[in-house]
């Protein structure tokens, strides 16, 4: 089985990427940080109180839903895309290296389910959170899992582009899990590589005792180490959009946090002082990473079901000689 992505799916990852740097670039980002920063400027009520974060750009959304982004799997008969599951996982990986903020995953889970998602008019967030914690409540015109949109109390998030609310209740998305958890790792996978270019660009940039950093051993092996995690997950991921098999899909989030939060941190340690600093963009993905490590599925989560899949081969290991004698 090739796992390797096609000619044609090359160029749509190439597209997207092209598509978030006109629309989504460095600039914007820092934007939408500052801007959060200064009490959540555009956010939707009560975002503010919620450390500041600032809501969803709609005019963005509906820029990401005009170029398919949600209706990618939606059957071309109802007005989608028609693509599949790998072809999914590169756009959400393109979109993890940008930081692209908002409800990505739940949005195109919704798309042919909740009217407005498919192009982007409509935001859809989700339980996807373990717990009655819901992100992006503010902004969000539905919520999988829920009749109607229900009332929340505004949290402190530790990533300052993802507000979150407290409900009563949690909803139920046990039937978009397994998709939205593989998703959600496409996500942390675009995020560990774009640390592994920064911690290597940097490297090559800072000088100390007359040469790059990068010379220095120490700081190879962090970027060695860094890149490793990030190709072992690239190949969990997509495999398991390629197969669909519910235990590879928790592999892979469990592949991809792993990759993406201790990517960032040694991102930060190459960058030293100044990856501490506002003004560097390594402390967000490590924040975004935080918070994409508790959506969909937990490291915990991923871990039982694992364990179970590999307790019923061994059951069944058993029983297949006992089966087979005449």
């Amino acid at each position: 089985m090739d796992f390797q992505p096609t000619e044609d799916q090359q160029h749509l990852r190439a597209g997207v990427r092209d598509l978030l740097a006109g629309r989504y670039g460095r600039e914007a980002l820092r934007a939408s940080v500052d801007a959060a920063a200064d009490g959540g400027a555009g956010a939707g009520a009560g975002d503010a109180g919620a450390g500041g974060a600032a809501g969803v750009d709609r005019a963005l959304w509906r820029e990401l839903g005009g170029a398919g982004f949600f209706a990618l799997r939606l059957p071309e008969s109802e007005g989608g895309v028609g693509l599949g599951l790998p072809e999914a996982v590169l756009v959400f990986e393109e979109a993890g290296r940008a930081l692209v903020p908002g409800p990505l995953v739940a949005t195109h889970l919704a798309a042919g389910v909740v009217p407005g998602a498919a192009d982007g008019t409509a935001v859809v967030t989700a339980f996807d959170l373990d717990g009655p914690l819901v992100a992006h409540l503010a902004d969000a015109d539905a919520v999988l899992g829920a009749a109607a949109v229900p009332a929340g109390e505004p949290v402190r998030s530790v990533d300052p582009l993802t507000p979150l609310h407290r409900v009563a209740a949690a909803g139920d998305v046990s039937a978009y899990r397994a998709t939205g958890a593989l998703l959600t790792a496409a996500l942390q996978l675009g995020s560990a590589l774009r640390t592994v270019e920064l911690a290597v660009r940097y490297a090559g940039e800072r000088e100390q005792f007359g040469q790059p950093i990068g010379a220095f051993q120490a700081v190879k092996h962090l970027c060695a180490r860094m890149l490793v995690r990030a190709e072992v997950a690239r190949t969990a991921v997509y495999a398991a959009a390629v197969t669909g098999d519910p235990g590879e899909g928790a592999a892979a989030k469990l592949l991809a946090d792993e990759a993406a939060v201790q990517g960032a941190r040694d991102c930060l340690q190459v960058h030293g002082g100044m990856g501490f600093t506002w003004e560097a963009d390594v402390h967000l993905h490590l924040k975004r990473a935080w918070v994409r490590a508790e959506q969909w599925r937990t490291a915990a989560q991923a871990q039982e079901l694992l364990a179970e899949e590999l307790l019923a081969e061994a059951l069944l290991a058993e029983e297949l000689p006992a089966t087979a004698a005449p």
